[in-house]
């Protein structure tokens, strides 16, 4: 049994719509909830069942689903139904998240990760992916949107798990299974804006505010009149899921599209709630934020006047190591591209720092400011970086292996914690195109429209950018598991096992200390770039020119591309190779290299 209690300030009135239930001239029964202060509704009597479905009526209208809706079973438009959020039988009371120094991330969309596309089929790939050493699972967004298959980020019951993934128990059950593996799970919550197909909120409330434009219309309403009641509903959810469903961390997609002119904002008031409950329950709870900013008050303790966030996706790192392997320069590339910006972001996280960016024809961030470069994550890939390309092609589709190798040495052994996007550890041929399954005709074509002239923008032919509402275009994007044991497929796997291995046997890959960086180029047009991390030296050849560098006497090489060799105090690296190499203490002090 449990009660229902709804924010409608914009309603006199709100009645319980039971489905199903209906008098002798069909019409279906109601209750009415009794009215409290500042525009909020409870039922008296708190006796709803499990299993009851039900809409909102305001005001004598057609009934809606209920915002705080735990569950949507036949979709966003249809009625709601009540969850009893404490019948599953947890059995991880004495999990532990991994720290998140040694935090090993991999990014997944539930629909495309498995054939079937359901939290139940996940569970069958945990035993996996612990053994490929991933410690923080990160499940792109689940909370119900319209159609089956999606992205996730136009997500209208935020409260409620995608019925086309599986039932809330079913979620539960996979947050279970994933802590029985020592596995820590975060989730990928969206704040910033909500759908525009099964969006009621605002007939609900003042949840919108026209006072800001962003790129999905109105504003989600964060410092105007009767925000306190948007940002209860932001905070209850957030709370719910690290609660309700043991997540151990929230993915805040892009804060910096949050329109937040309050003294106390958001963000701070929902660091300090997710606080809170961290020490009611004793367990850790991450908020990791997506941001275009280059801001460190976000990830900075709120006692030295920051935000208290936890973390911060990396981009500039992303962009730098994108810019050297792939040679691109458009968009946002153009601002990269230069050796310098890599060695630049591995120094000191962001390169924009106060600098000049030609891309946004401004100056841009400011500097971290001492904290650890283990605030951010570090990727090769990622759902964005891969999936807004117009043919969601992943890097891997138009690289080398051997730069695609290169590419994943620098993340895993670079001071950052280390994300990983689906598939992308054996190379997967399969894309991750942009996909949708709006039931709006309308809408439908307007995405797709809008996509075709984006890209055609950039000069790319509209007749080849896929369909977003076409199934083809979501069956393409699912995992296609057997190719793993393709030789092309099985040799990047068994790279990224020995990088993530290495990684879990020296504590140098985990040290919060900056590394020391350097670049260097010879007249052959070789350019490399080493940085050490403790007593290991990571030295990468970014040209397509063999390189022989001199090191000290007792450098052992412990990984390194095919063809690299570290014999007779030489380092020989191959065009795009990579070498990771164990110096002593004396080597240490001088660890300069000059080609030969």
């Amino acid at each position: 049994m449990t009660g229902l209690f709804v924010w409608a300030p914009y309603a006199s009135r709100v009645e319980l719509e039971l489905e199903g239930g209906s008098d002798s001239s069909g019409t279906p029964t109601s209750r009415p909830l009794e009215r409290g202060v500042r525009g909020h509704f409870h039922l008296p009597d708190p006796s709803l069942a499990a299993g009851t479905r039900y809409r909102l009526r305001l005001d004598g209208s057609p009934g809606v689903p209920d915002p705080r809706s735990g569950y949507q079973p036949d979709g966003v438009h249809g009625p709601s139904l009540v969850v009893d959020q404490t019948a599953f039988a947890w059995t991880d009371a004495a999990f532990s998240p991994p720290p998140w120094s040694e935090g090993v991330v991999y990014e997944v969309h539930v629909g495309t990760f498995t054939l079937e596309g359901t939290f139940l089929a996940l569970i069958g790939r945990l035993d996996y992916l612990v053994e490929l050493g991933v410690t923080h699972l990160e499940l792109m967004p689940v909370a119900a949107f319209p159609g089956q298959h999606g992205w996730g980020y136009d997500g209208v019951s935020l409260f409620a798990p995608h019925a086309a993934y599986g039932t809330p128990e079913d979620l539960k059950r996979l947050v279970d299974a994933c802590h029985a593996r020592g596995l820590a799970v975060i989730l990928d919550v969206v704040y910033n804006h909500l759908g525009p197909d099964g969006n009621y909120l605002g007939r609900f409330g003042p949840y919108f505010t026209q006072t800001y434009a962003t790129p999905w219309g109105a504003a989600v309403n964060l410092d105007q009149a009767g925000c306190d009641g948007v940002r209860r509903f932001f905070c209850d959810n957030a709370l719910y899921w690290l609660e309700c469903f043991h997540f151990d961390g929230l993915r805040l997609d892009a804060v910096h599209a949050f329109l937040d002119r309050g003294a106390h904002t958001f963000l701070e008031q929902l660091a300090e709630e997710v606080g809170a409950l961290e020490r009611r329950l004793a367990r850790t709870k991450l908020l990791i934020a997506e941001s275009d900013l280059n801001d460190p008050r976000l990830i900075r303790e709120r006692e030295a006047g920051g935000l208290g966030l936890h973390a911060q996706w990396s981009d500039d790192f992303h962009h730098s190591l994108h810019a050297l392997l792939t040679g691109e320069r458009n968009g946002y590339y153009a601002d990269f591209g230069e050796l310098e910006d890599l060695a630049c972001a591995l120094r000191e996280g962001f390169v924009y720092a106060g600098r000049y960016s030609a891309h946004r024809g401004r100056s841009h961030g400011r500097p971290l400011g001492g904290l650890p470069l283990q605030r951010l994550l570090g990727y090769l890939q990622n759902h964005d970086q891969v999936g807004n390309r117009a043919l969601g092609d992943r890097i891997g589709h138009s690289l080398s292996v051997e730069r695609l190798e290169l590419g994943a040495a620098l993340v895993l052994t670079a001071p950052f914690v280390p994300m990983l996007f689906q598939g992308e550890e054996w190379n997967a041929s399969t894309p991750f195109r942009y996909f949708t399954d709006h039931q709006n005709a309308e809408l439908a074509e307007a995405v797709f429209e809008g996509r075709r002239k984006e890209f055609a923008a950039q000069g790319l032919a509209q007749e080849g950018i896929p369909d977003p509402r076409a199934p083809a275009t979501f069956d393409a994007s699912k995992l296609d598991w057997a190719e793993q044991t393709l030789p092309e497929h099985r040799r990047v796997l068994d790279w990224y096992r020995a990088l993530l291995q290495l990684r879990r046997q020296e504590p140098a890959l985990r040290s919060p200390e900056a590394p020391e960086v350097e670049t260097a180029e010879n007249a052959a047009g070789a350019r490399w770039l080493c940085f050490r991390r403790g007593p290991l030296l990571v030295v990468a050849n970014l040209s397509a020119v063999p390189l022989a560098l001199p090191v000290a006497a007792g450098g052992a090489l412990l990984l390194g591309s095919p063809g690299a060799s570290a014999v007779a105090q030489l380092l020989r690296l191959p065009a795009w190779g990579v070498g990771i190499l164990r110096t002593t203490a004396r080597d240490r002090a001088h660890s300069s290299l000059r080609a030969s």
